[in-house]
């Protein structure tokens, strides 16, 4: 896959909470400020956090990492990778003695009692993998209203998990398929609900749609 082709590598958290809002966002370019996107954008782009001037001896921190993913067709931006001394590291351009990477994905709000998030950061660490051919074991999410530093084990499943959406992605990329609408309790929350008009779009749920969707999954386009 060419370089050209990649799709953004933070649309994997749009996908996993609802493919149609993925799809209109990235297939149809479409997007709306709500108070939570707003706010999400406010903080990441915080300079002043007092998590981030942490440094000592034997750990470092780099910001704006650009990564990809030619397994994966996706790349982007990360916002904080710390660096830890370590016998089983990575040189580092301008530092000595090898390193250990660990990504720190910052987030508004709380845990989410899905994986949304987590696939994200599981998506960025096999980026970030490819980029510095290393192998990364753990992250974090770091959440700003419950100061909560989550440790996330990179395991086998979820990577699976990750491959799969990602080749899904592109699927409805390549095909030009927006994803139909289905109605869920949180749509009230999207920035996009407006446009989507989910309780109008929504996809019927007769009895083709149900066999389908136990023969094939979800992904029938």
């Amino acid at each position: 896959m060419d370089e050209d082709d990649y799709l953004m590598l933070s649309g994997i958290q749009h996908f996993y909470f609802c493919k149609r809002q993925w799809g209109l966002i990235h297939l149809e370019q479409q997007w709306e400020e709500n108070a939570a996107t707003m706010q999400g954008q406010f903080l990441h782009e915080k300079a002043d956090n007092p998590y981030l001037k942490e440094k000592r001896k034997d750990k470092f921190i780099s910001r704006a990492i650009h990564v990809s993913s030619k397994r994966l067709g996706l790349s982007g931006i990360l916002d904080v990778v710390e660096f830890y001394k370590d016998a089983y590291g990575i040189s580092v351009k301008g530092k000595k003695g090898l390193w250990q990477p660990c990504i720190v994905e910052y987030k508004k709000g709380k845990k989410k009692r899905d994986n949304r998030d987590i696939v994200q950061l599981v998506a960025e660490v096999i980026c970030l993998e490819e980029t510095l051919n290393t192998k990364i074991d753990h992250s974090y999410l770091y959440y700003f209203e419950s100061k909560d530093k989550l440790k996330i084990e990179i395991t086998k499943e979820l990577r699976n998990e990750v491959m799969i959406m990602a080749e899904q992605m592109h699927s409805y990329y390549d095909n030009k398929v927006l994803p139909k609408a289905e109605y869920f309790k949180n749509c009230s929350l999207c920035s996009l609900k407006d446009i989507c008009l989910p309780r109008i779009n929504k996809k019927p749920r007769n009895v083709e749609n149900y066999i389908d969707e136990k023969i094939y999954g979800d992904e029938v386009l």
